[in-house]
C-alpha cells in the first residue's frame, strides 16, 4: 500500500463493554460500555484534557472523528466532558467501526474450534489476512482507513476501536504485523500518532 498521510492524532479506543469483559467477539455488534467502561471513558476525559493544557494544545484546532457504534458514541461524549471549553462538532464516520468478524460476533473466545478462528495472545502474523465467513480481514480495515486519511485536513481526536488501533499502528507507526496482531489496546490510556511513532500516555 502506498504510504499515506497522516496527522497528528490523539486516538482513545471506547471503554470495557460486558462482551470484552467476557472475551467474546464483538466487532460490528452494538454493545453498550459498562460501569468500568464509563469510568475509563471519564478518565480518558480528563487525561486528554491535561495533557492538552500541558502541551499548550488547542482543542478547538483539532478535529474529533468517531465511530458511529454507541460504545464509541458514548466513550467520546465522556471524552469531551473532560474539557470545560467549547469543542468542534463530532464528525461520525463508518469507517472507523471495528473490524467485522462476521458469523464469530457473539461467540467466547475460548469456544471457537481451532479451525474457525484464533484467540487473541496465539495468532501469527497470516491472520491479518484471515476473514471469517461475512466478515473483514485487516487489510480491509487498512483498506477504508486509508479512504479516512483522506478527509483528515488537521491534527485530531479519534474515538474508535481496538482493530482500528491494531491497523493505526501498522499504517502510522509502520509497526510489524507480528509485534500488533496480539497486542491488547488499551481502555484507560491514550494512543498518540505521529508518523513512524505511537506514544502511549496515560494519566
Amino acid at each position: 500500500m502506498t504510504a499515506l498521510l497522516w496527522p497528528e492524532i490523539y486516538f482513545v479506543r471506547h471503554g470495557e463493554t460486558p462482551w470484552n469483559a467476557e472475551r467474546r467477539y464483538q466487532g460490528r455488534k452494538d454493545i453498550p460500555l459498562n460501569d468500568k467502561g464509563r469510568g475509563q471513558a471519564d478518565q480518558n476525559g480528563k487525561a486528554l484534557a491535561s495533557l492538552f493544557a500541558a502541551r499548550g494544545l488547542d482543542p478547538m484546532s483539532f478535529e474529533w472523528h468517531a465511530s458511529p457504534l454507541e460504545r464509541t458514541r458514548d466513550t467520546m461524549e465522556r471524552v469531551r466532558a473532560g474539557f470545560d471549553v467549547p469543542l468542534p462538532e463530532i464528525q461520525f464516520d463508518v469507517r472507523l467501526m471495528e473490524i467485522s468478524f462476521g458469523v464469530l460476533e457473539g461467540e467466547l473466545f475460548e469456544e471457537l474450534p481451532a479451525n474457525m478462528a484464533i484467540a487473541p495472545g496465539h495468532r501469527t502474523e497470516d491472520y491479518w489476512e484471515f476473514r471469517p465467513d461475512n466478515g473483514e480481514n485487516y487489510r480491509d480495515v487498512e483498506a477504508r482507513l486509508a479512504e479516512f486519511s483522506n478527509v483528515l485536513k488537521g491534527p485530531s481526536v479519534v474515538v474508535a476501536h481496538g482493530g482500528i488501533a491494531r491497523t493505526l499502528r501498522v499504517l502510522i507507526e509502520r509497526a510489524p504485523i507480528v509485534e500488533v496482531i496480539n497486542w491488547a489496546p488499551p481502555q484507560d490510556a491514550i494512543m498518540h500518532f505521529t508518523p513512524g511513532k505511537m506514544e502511549l500516555l496515560r494519566a
